[in-house]
């Protein structure tokens, strides 16, 4: 057996290693589960039939390797599905760019100089709401309101926040990305 796992090794070892490495796209990881697979192949070998070739059996055992190690990462589904921008059907980039990330911070500084012109209550559940992301009952609970009053509360709040913002930003001549356009 040595001799047989000793040449197996040699001679698909690159190969299979490539392929978890496509698979995981991560190298150390790809180089644990390459060690999965030859100690899956030195378990099963006598159950080999030979009714594919070495090569073929050695990648779909490195298959089931990579499906097993998706499985175990907490929530992969999840990640693989927010890196996918439904709406064109193209995979997004996690990281922004420099100007989407300018864009961001002068979006957020409009909040909060906005958010000084909605009424105490309606400032009080959007920081609860939003930037504690408490839920509604947690809301409702750390206010002593109902959970209705809750609802009711931000949906003027967001309402009357998205208006300032808009007359804000046609106040400063700003586009609605947040860019000053000179007219």
């Amino acid at each position: 057996m040595d001799s047989v796992f000793d040449e197996l090794y040699k001679k698909y070892h690159q190969d299979v290693f490539q392929f978890l490495f496509y698979m995981v796209k991560n190298k150390e990881l790809a180089e644990d589960l390459v060690q999965e697979v030859y100690i899956r192949v030195l378990k099963s070998y006598e159950k080999f039939e030979g009714k594919s070739s070495e090569k073929t059996w050695l990648f779909s055992i490195a298959r089931n390797v990579a499906i097993d190690s998706f499985r175990k990462q907490k929530g992969w589904k999840q990640r693989i599905m927010e890196k996918f921008d439904w709406s064109t059907q193209e995979v997004k980039d996690v990281l922004p760019l420099p100007e989407e990330i300018a864009v961001q911070r002068e979006e957020i500084q409009l909040i909060y100089r906005c958010l000084d012109l909605c009424t105490i209550d309606q400032r009080l559940v959007i920081i609860m709401r939003y930037i504690h992301e408490l839920s509604i009952n947690e809301t409702a609970d750390s206010l002593g309101w109902t959970e209705s009053k809750v609802k009711t509360t931000q949906h003027r709040a967001l309402k009357v926040l998205k208006k300032h913002m808009e007359d804000f930003k046609v106040k400063e001549g700003m586009d609605n990305e947040g860019i000053k356009v000179e007219r």
